[in-house]
């Protein structure tokens, strides 16, 4: 990809820092080759003076992203016009057999057991997640997991942002070469136009890109300390599970609460809506809830991302039904995908 070389400052700064579209991947920080940038408060900061490489707006998730180049480019195909959630090549709701799994996962554990089925077989040699901070419940922290039980300790959504993309540096440091890599829409997106733009250093450990189904994501202080604790009077260490399923239902020891969406929704994080991505629509296999109980919703993308999922489902690491047997998670895909389109192009406007 040819880009005319241009600074961060009249770049990243201009167009998507000061403009709030940054998500603070932090993509930027991790691919400047003279360490001009770094990540402060979720957000690319300059620390040195600018050698106008231009790297960082090839890289950006954000700036001038070219979606039918990179179609093209990962599908070898543009997307067709009735295809609201992206190009696919297979449909299917899955669940995790290991009970260990089931016990620790978010919905029906697909991408923990994917995770652990590549990692067993030698497909990768490790993986790139999110885990939780022991002192703050459901806070994320950007992991490399190189064992089975790092992997499992990761089981369960966060609903906060990780800046995942950043943990390929440590991935590089120990010269890893097998990865799957397990983020949201925007980090897809940069791992993508990262490839794109010919970065193999960054990009060539990456085996896998499991997506993650994501409307936005909240401020931590805002809503578990404000909120959860000051407003409900609940320790965040009491709760056991967060989920989203028309409200945002916590689970504290064994009762069920559960907060509005409206309420919840003043926590979110503003520069999540202007990402127009909900279903991680670059990965090789994207997941969701979608609204259901106990099952994952999985959309199958690539030859490489199909070939992980039925080697797991061959091997029972996973059971699967057809995903047409849930009307209602496939309409509730389409909505959200064509909502989040909607409202990040008026933002842009």
């Amino acid at each position: 990809m040819k880009t005319a070389k241009v600074s961060f400052e009249d770049s990243i700064a201009e167009a998507v820092v000061k403009t709030g579209k940054c998500v603070g991947c932090g993509t930027c920080v991790l691919t400047c080759p003279f360490n001009c940038l770094e990540y402060i408060e979720e957000k690319p900061s300059i620390v040195k003076e600018c050698k106008v490489c231009g790297i960082c707006a090839q890289v950006c998730p954000q700036y001038d992203f070219p979606l039918s180049k990179i179609e093209s480019f990962v599908f070898g195909r543009e997307r067709k016009s009735d295809e609201a959630f992206g190009i696919y090549r297979r449909l299917a709701l899955a669940r995790a057999t290991d009970k260990q799994i089931l016990q620790k996962c978010q919905d029906g554990g697909a991408v923990t057991a994917l995770l652990l089925f590549a990692f067993e077989n030698g497909i990768t040699d490790g993986a790139i997640v999110a885990k939780s901070e022991l002192e703050k419940p459901f806070y994320p922290q950007p992991t490399l997991a190189t064992t089975a039980n790092d992997i499992l300790q990761s089981a369960g959504t966060k609903y906060f942002y990780s800046p995942n993309i950043l943990t390929i540096a440590k991935a590089l440091e120990r010269r890893l070469m097998k990865l799957a890599f397990v983020g949201t829409p925007c980090q897809i997106r940069a791992v993508r136009k990262m490839q794109f733009a010919g970065l193999k250093k960054y990009t060539a450990p990456i085996r896998h890109l499991i997506g993650l189904a994501c409307s936005e994501c909240f401020i931590y202080d805002g809503l578990m300390k404000e909120h959860v604790a000051g407003k409900l009077g609940v320790n965040p260490k009491r709760v056991r599970k967060v989920n989203i399923k028309g409200k945002m239902l916590l689970t504290v020891d064994s009762e069920t609460v559960a907060i509005p969406l409206t309420e919840a929704k003043q926590y979110a994080r503003k520069s999540c809506h202007f990402c127009e991505d909900f279903s991680s629509e670059l990965a090789d296999i994207s997941v969701g809830g979608l609204g259901l109980e106990g099952w994952t919703f999985v959309i199958i993308r690539t030859q490489q991302g199909e070939e992980l999922f039925s080697n797991a489902e061959e091997a029972g690491t996973i059971t699967t039904k057809e995903a047409s047997t849930e009307t209602n998670a496939l309409n509730l895909l389409i909505k959200l995908s064509v909502k989040k389109r909607t409202v990040a192009k008026e933002l842009a406007k």
